[in-house]
């Protein structure tokens, strides 16, 4: 009987689940997966425990089906398996997605099982009668069993051997093999082996910077031994980046500029044995190298802070009022962008709620901006106009503001307009329109448009003119109708620069008058009453109007405002005539189009005159001069000159931006017009470079900014300099020294002003760099009061000033040498060394210093001195014998003086000993005297360092390392040896290079023994390669690590070849070839089946070869034994 238990662990795809019992031995499986939100098919595969995939043991007792739905998209899969316990999954996957379900299989024996087994048992017996199995079929109850002892499965494992590790997994039901050994590995705790290669090994890390060089060393036992440097298991082969050392014992791999592929792991190995070490590369600190501009904006615009990095793909935080700023929190209301070293910080509309000051944080560096959010207002760059039409005519009312987002509503006498066939209202950007086609009386009144949203309204009247024809006679005096009752002064006209000026007259008489248009005295355009099909007929209740593209009323001036409309066929300036109307027109009026003008109609009844004059009026010149007059903390008060020429119409004021240096983002620092021309700009950052510019208003517009500012930045004065006193005082100066101040900021210190005397006389022209200054020229006997003031960009501190006043006069001091402790002995030095003697003294005023060797005045061009006011130097560069003796220091004012002495010896190592012989030889003792050497090297002779050698091994042993007298006596001289002598001579610089050699030797021997020696015969070693350890076949498992070995002599040393059923064993990382002694070892790493076969070893050299074989095979693991 199988038992299943199935519990699903992903119910996002599989469905349903079946079981089917076929027979007692098989049972099936069935997985329905719903893959309806896939694009296509899923991979779907059977595992047993953790890690086995059930489709490599498909067979005999493992079957798959596996059937696909492309209209409903449902997979089954069917599975036949063969009844073995244990855990079983169904796993699928489908790109980056994955589901699973597991289930547990448990399997009881029948009785039928245990009767059968019963019958084919081996130790039943022919005759042992007739089988009762009525127990088996009775019911009973089952017998308890007794309580197992436990057993710690780890404890046996941890004392197994590694070959029995599947026996004991297997006995005790551990299925997880891979879990069990990591487990396992992580219990046993590894003793470490003392290394019998390396004296020193790697430390267990080593950190370096990036860019930088790094050198590992280890120091061997073996001088000449050979080694490996790997990385990461791959071993370094030197070049430029890696370059190997090799200086005594000592091996050193050095790594030039490290960058992040150096951080791995890295091994020295000799032989067998090996030393690890990690290289972690630490990555500089990432700076700040352009800083983040202040923004002030208005509510709804989309705002951005930037900055840019010293490196790429570099991490860096942002935080607004200290608290952090990320992709969690940020939600729709902040986006960051990163281009190359650039990181943008974007708010999509700006809100009040985002005032506030931003940051943003390396771990090198930070820098801070301040966001300001206005209110934003709606301004009108086009009102609406008073219209009078004609019937039949079109009407247009049209108006502009600042904002393209915003809608609106038209009203007539309050009432609001309704689009019609005959009423269109359109909104385009910027501008809105209403357009009424044939126009009626009834359509003649107040319009007024609402912007929504705003406290807003624009009025405009519709007047409807009604053409009446009276009779007039023949004879009618020409008459100008020109009316400027709604001009600022009579007959005054202004219109902008740039823009286009239409002056319609109306002219009435008959006969049709000529019309001639005047500037000044100079005629202009002469015209008669001609038509033109070009020309705009526009007339008005007050017979004369001003007809542009735009038309914007202003309350002080009858001004035009429109754009610049040029024909190609027509003169700039020019007269229209049609009919009654002479409209007299300016394309892009100029400066030069301002002045007088008059226009003259006349006919054969009469002439009529009218005069009328022109005013083009512009936006102003930028303004001049911005300079900054000084500087705060946080501030700085700038200046500039009005503009030199103000457009015709009175300046309103200025706008002022700034922005810092080498940014090209200008910050507004006012939206309302600032009508003075000293500004003081705020909240700056200290140490932060700045420029100005300024804008003019007038009531035409804004001006051209003005040149940008010198560079200037926002600086606080220092603190006053700390701790001022006297240095010193003569009978005309005065030495003061100080600290610097406590507060300095970010603008430094230029320099120091020191000034005296009740009236603050500056004693220094130029600023002192120092904390120190000698005042010069002050009067003998005076009491002075000094100060110190420290000055930077920003100005003057606040001055340090001497608590008491100091009398100029000569302070006498008795000279006084001070000689360092180390000096009061004897100095000793070698030769070649260099000699750098300080010695300071006192007194005032200075003394005179001389130098003397042995008593008589230093005249030595080797030997240097320098003498300062405080101290005297004496240095030799080399050191020689010559150097040593007596010198003496001696410093004098006047009759009084001091002195002191110094003693220098210069010595170097003694020459070898002299007349060294063996003045006698009795039993196995001989006795050796000699002389002292010729040079002791400047130095007592301290010892000896007596040497033997016997003439057969001639090598040199030390019989006595330090002995005092010049003579000696060595015994244990062997019987029938010849020996000589050596002796080294010992001062306070070491042995001398050279010893000194004994003339004449001692032979030990003994009386009446003469030894004949036989004649001593050279042995032939050279023999061919013979094994003397065979190969011996092995059998192991797959999986783990196996090893055949034999042993082989031979002279020459043979060439060991390896071969696999005869082919030779090349380069394969497989296998590791090794040598020891003769006894060769072929180590296989993890064998599997296919590395079975016949193993043969063959050992060549020029006397002939040899050649040993052995079988390997290599049987699976139990697990593999039970799922073939």
């Amino acid at each position: 009987m199988v038992a299943c238990y199935l519990s699903k662990q992903g119910p996002t795809w599989f469905t349903d689940w079946r079981r089917l019992l076929l027979s007692p031995r098989d049972v099936t499986f069935v997985a329905k997966v719903d893959s309806s939100n896939l694009t296509r098919k899923p991979t779907m595969k059977w595992l047993k425990g953790k890690w086995l995939d059930l489709a490599s043991k498909a067979g005999k007792h493992l079957k798959f089906k596996e059937a696909y739905d492309r209209n409903t998209k449902v997979c089954l899969l069917h599975t036949d398996v063969w009844p073995h316990a244990g855990g079983y999954r169904c796993e699928v996957t489908s790109k980056d997605k994955c589901d699973s379900c597991t289930f547990d299989v448990s399997v009881e024996e029948d009785v039928s099982v245990l009767i059968r087994r019963t019958l084919i048992s081996r130790n039943a017996d022919e005759d042992a009668g007739e089988l009762d199995f009525s127990a088996l079929l009775k019911k009973r109850e089952k017998k308890q069993e007794e309580p197992k002892e436990e057993v710690d499965v780890w404890e046996i494992l941890k004392a197994a051997k590694p070959c029995d590790y599947e026996k004991i997994a297997f006995q005790y039901g551990i299925t997880d093999l891979r879990g069990m050994l990591k487990r396992l590995k992580k219990m046993k705790k590894v003793e470490p082996k003392k290394s019998d290669a390396f004296i020193r090994k790697l430390d267990s890390a080593y950190s370096v910077d990036k860019g930088k060089r790094i050198q590992l060393s280890v120091e061997l036992t073996d001088a000449n031994a050979q080694v490996k440097w790997l990385k990461n298991g791959q071993e370094i082969k030197p070049s430029a980046k890696y370059v190997f050392e090799s200086v005594g014992n000592k091996r050193t791999l050095t790594i030039n500029k490290c960058n992040l592929s150096d951080d791995a792991a890295y091994e020295c190995v000799v032989g067998e044995d090996k030393s690890f070490t990690e290289v972690f590369v630490k990555e500089p600190p990432i700076t700040i190298t352009k800083l983040l501009d202040d923004v002030h904006t208005v509510v709804g615009e989309r705002v951005e802070f930037e900055v840019e990095v010293s490196e790429e793909g570099a991490n860096v935080i942002w935080m607004k009022d200290g608290v952090e700023i990320n992709r969690d929190t940020a939600g729709s209301k902040y986006r960051f962008k990163k281009d190359g070293k650039r990181h943008i910080l974007i708010i999509n509309e700006a809100t009040k709620e985002d005032i506030g000051m931003y940051q943003v944080f390396t771990n090198g560096g930070e820098s801070k901006a301040e966001l300001e959010v206005e209110d934003k207002e709606l301004e009108v760059l086009q009102s609406i106009a008073d219209l009078t039409v004609k019937a039949a005519e079109q009407a247009v009312f049209k108006c502009e503001v600042s904002d393209e987002k915003v809608t609106g509503k038209w009203f007539k006498d309050g009432v609001e307009v309704k689009a019609s066939d005959r009423i269109k209202m359109l909104h385009i950007g910027r501008v809105h329109k209403l357009t009424i086609d044939d126009v009626k009386p009834s359509d003649a009144g107040d319009y007024t448009f609402v912007p929504d949203g705003y406290a807003l309204s624009l009025s405009a009247k519709l007047n409807f003119l009604e053409i009446k024809i009276d009779y007039v006679p023949r004879q009618d005096p020409p008459k100008i109708h020109l009316d400027t009752s709604g001009a600022g002064s009579k007959n005054t006209i202004t219109v902008v620069a740039g823009n286009k000026l239409r002056l319609d007259v109306e002219i009435t008489g008959e006969p049709a008058p000529t019309v001639c248009w005047m500037k000044g005295e100079q005629v202009r355009i002469l015209s008669s009453n001609t038509t033109s099909d070009t020309l705009h007929l526009c007339t008005s209740v007050s017979r004369m109007k001003l007809q542009l593209n735009h038309l914007s009323l202003w309350r002080p001036l009858f001004c035009l405002l429109v754009r610049q409309e040029v024909s190609n066929d027509e003169g700039r300036v020019r007269v229209e005539t049609k009919k009654t109307v002479s409209s007299f027109v300016i394309e892009g009026a100029e400066k030069d189009d301002e002045g007088f003008y008059s226009i003259t109609v006349t006919n054969p009844a009469g002439e009529d005159k009218a005069k009328l004059f022109i005013k083009v009026v512009d936006v102003p010149n930028p303004p001049e001069n911005i300079k900054c007059m000084s500087v705060g903390e946080d501030s700085a008060m700038i200046q500039w000159d009005a503009p030199s020429f103000d457009g015709g119409v009175p300046i309103k004021g200025y706008l002022m931006e700034r922005k810092k240096t080498g940014s090209a983002r200008w910050t507004k620092l006012n939206f309302d017009v600032y009508e003075s021309t000293t500004y003081e700009a705020k909240k700056m950052i200290e140490g932060v470079l700045y420029e100005m510019r300024v804008f003019a208003v007038n009531d035409i517009g804004i001006s051209q900014p003005s040149a940008s500012s010198k560079p200037f930045m926002p600086i606080a004065p220092t603190s006053e300099p700390t701790r001022l006193m006297v240095d010193d005082v003569t009978d005309t100066t005065c030495a003061l020294k100080w600290r610097p101040p406590e507060k300095i900021g970010a603008g430094g210190i230029d320099g120091y002003i020191i000034e005296y005397c009740d009236q603050w006389v500056q004693a220094n022209e130029d600023l002192v760099s120092k904390n120190i200054y000698r005042v010069k020229g002050l009067p003998a006997g005076e009491k002075m009061l000094f100060r110190v003031t420290a000055v930077n960009i920003a100005g003057r501190s606040p001055p340090a000033t001497l608590t008491q006043a100091v009398t100029i006069r000569e302070i006498v001091e008795n000279p006084k040498i001070r000689l360092p402790r180390q000096l009061r002995t004897k100095l000793i030095k070698t030769v070649g060394e260099k000699i750098n003697l300080v010695i300071p003294f006192q007194g005032k005023p200075r003394p005179i210093v001389t130098w003397f060797k042995d008593g008589a005045p230093l005249d030595d061009n080797t030997v240097g001195t320098r003498t300062s006011d405080v101290d005297s130097i004496l240095f030799i560069r080399t050191a020689e014998r010559r150097h040593s003796g007596k010198y003496t220091l001696s410093v004098q004012i006047e009759n009084m003086m001091d002195s002191a002495d110094i003693f220098i010896q210069v010595v170097e190592k003694p020459g070898p000993p002299i007349a060294i012989h063996v003045t006698d030889v009795w039993g196995f003792n001989a006795a050796l005297e000699w002389k002292p050497p010729k040079d002791d090297g400047n130095s007592e002779i301290i010892g000896y360092m007596v040497q033997k050698s016997d003439k057969k091994t001639k090598e040199w042993f030390t019989v006595y390392e330090h002995n005092r007298r010049p003579s000696c006596t060595v015994s244990d001289l062997v019987m029938g040896n010849e020996y000589s002598f050596r002796v080294f001579s010992l001062n306070i610089c070491g042995f001398s290079d050279d010893p000194g050699f004994s003339k004449n030797t001692a032979v030990i021997c003994k009386t009446g023994l003469q030894y004949n020696p036989a004649p001593f015969k050279e042995q032939d070693m050279c023999r061919s390669p013979k094994f003397t350890a065979p190969l011996v076949d092995r059998s192991v498992i797959a999986g783990y690590t196996a090893a055949i070995s034999c042993a082989v002599r031979g002279f020459p040393k043979p060439k060991i070849t390896w071969m696999k059923n005869n082919m030779i064993i090349g380069e394969d990382p497989k296998f590791l070839m090794q040598n020891n002694q003769g006894v060769l070892t072929l180590n296989i790493r993890k064998p599997s089946k296919f590395d079975g076969g016949r193993y043969s070893c063959r050992a060549v050299n020029d006397l002939g070869q040899d050649e040993v074989e052995c079988k390997l095979e290599v049987r699976g693991t139990q697990f593999e034994i039970l799922f073939p």
